[in-house]
Parts: C-alpha cells; sequence; structure tokens
C-alpha cells in the first residue's frame, strides 16, 4: 500500500472530512484492503473521538489502550475491517465495525465478550487433508467439512467456533455494499448465474430488492446475532 494518502481520494467508506486538509494517515498491508479497511488512527480520531489530534490517538494506540478483536494493536496504520470489535479496556466500552446506509464505516455498541461473525468466502484442503475455511477478514482456520462457502461462523476470543449460521433462504442477511448497504432482511431467493456472471440474491425487508451475492453477509437465523442500534 502507499505510504501517503490523499484524503480527496481517500475510499468514499472512511467517515472524514474531505478538502479541510491535504493528507491522512495511510495504510499498512494487512488482512483487509483499502475498500474493507480503514486505519486504526481515523477509529480513534474520527469515528470514537477519543482525541482530538493524530499526535494524541497515536499515544493512546501505542500505550496498548486500543485492541482489536481482543488483541491490542500499536501500529495506527492497522487495518480495521467490517464486523471487526474494537474495544477499550480502560473504560470497558466494545463496538463492533459495520457499514451505514451510506457505505461508510460506523461503530456499533456491543457487549463484552461479543463474539466475532466472519463469512466463510472459500475453503481449501492442506495438509493431511484437513479443511481449512478461508474468511473474510483474510485469517484461516481448520473446521470439518459441514461449513459451506458464505456461511457465517462466530468465533470467542480464542478463536473457536461457537456458531454456524447457514447461507440459505429464511435467515437474516445484512447489506454491506451498493445502495443498499446497511440494510437487513431474510434471503428470499438466492438465484445461481451461470458462467462468469455475479450470483444474486433476493432480500425480503420492507420492501424486497435484489443484490449480488458478495454484498450479503447472513448474521442471523430468527433473530440478528449483532446489535445494529
Amino acid at each position: 500500500m502507499a505510504r501517503h494518502q490523499k484524503r480527496i481520494a481517500a475510499p468514499i467508506s472512511w467517515p472524514i472530512v474531505r478538502k479541510t486538509q491535504h493528507w491522512v494517515v495511510g495504510a499498512n498491508a494487512g488482512a483487509h484492503s483499502m475498500e474493507t479497511g480503514i486505519p486504526l488512527l481515523i477509529v480513534v480520531r474520527d469515528i470514537l473521538k477519543v482525541a482530538n489530534n493524530a499526535r494524541e490517538a497515536k499515544t493512546i494506540i501505542n500505550e496498548k489502550n486500543v485492541c482489536i478483536d481482543g488483541i491490542p494493536r500499536t501500529d495506527y496504520k492497522h487495518m480495521v475491517g467490517l464486523f471487526d470489535i474494537v474495544s477499550i479496556p480502560a473504560t470497558n466500552e466494545y463496538y463492533r465495525v459495520l457499514l451505514d446506509n451510506h457505505n461508510r464505516f460506523k461503530l456499533f455498541k456491543e457487549d463484552a465478550g461479543a463474539g466475532k461473525l466472519c463469512r466463510i468466502n472459500n475453503k481449501t484442503i492442506v495438509k493431511n487433508g484437513a479443511v481449512q475455511l478461508n474468511l473474510h477478514d483474510g485469517t484461516n482456520i481448520l473446521a470439518s467439512n459441514d461449513y459451506k462457502t458464505f456461511d457465517t461462523i462466530i468465533l470467542d476470543t480464542e478463536r473457536n467456533i461457537v456458531k454456524h449460521i447457514g447461507y440459505k433462504t429464511g435467515n437474516l442477511a445484512m447489506i454491506v455494499g451498493g445502495e443498499h448497504s446497511g440494510e437487513i432482511g431474510k434471503i428470499k431467493q438466492i438465484r445461481k448465474v451461470r458462467g462468469s456472471g455475479t450470483n444474486m440474491v433476493a432480500i425480503s425487508s420492507d420492501k424486497e430488492f435484489e443484490t449480488v451475492e458478495d454484498y450479503v453477509y447472513v448474521i442471523g437465523e430468527n433473530k440478528s446475532e449483532i446489535k445494529v442500534v
């Protein structure tokens, strides 16, 4: 990734003021890309607003006051992404990273000990025939072959699977891209497209709409497993 980042060219998902200054903090390579993540400094200064400027934010981060998925992070350029749990142990505050209806990152308050939701983007066979689940946040976990791509698993702080939610009709899903970003509804139909086309998913909420499969994250069966208010 580039060492420097112009504010005006930053991804639209970053909730920052564009024209006050020329530069904004860049991002280090990691599990999330520029489009699916946001630097930790921006989370601390611009979203949580626990720092007035970049210097204060760097100090807070460097002193291990901010954890991502339970791990203290000291790199202010560390990329925080969708469904990550941001916590501040000193104040016992927990937040989940989601997108709002304008496709911008937003933190939603969570309970202590809330699990991490991860979508299975792919599966691979590794040494000795073990099945490896490739998750949306760039991490991998070994599991049985009972899980399918686009299913959601919930991990505890030790990265053990505590719940499995299937990608199927009737389950609740959150949309994380496009004009319906941030909306929640039930999966009404999964339409497989032949060839190189993108699979489409029909979602039923207050209204019915269709979106591409990549934007769909299953978040529950009869009720949501995450707080969205």
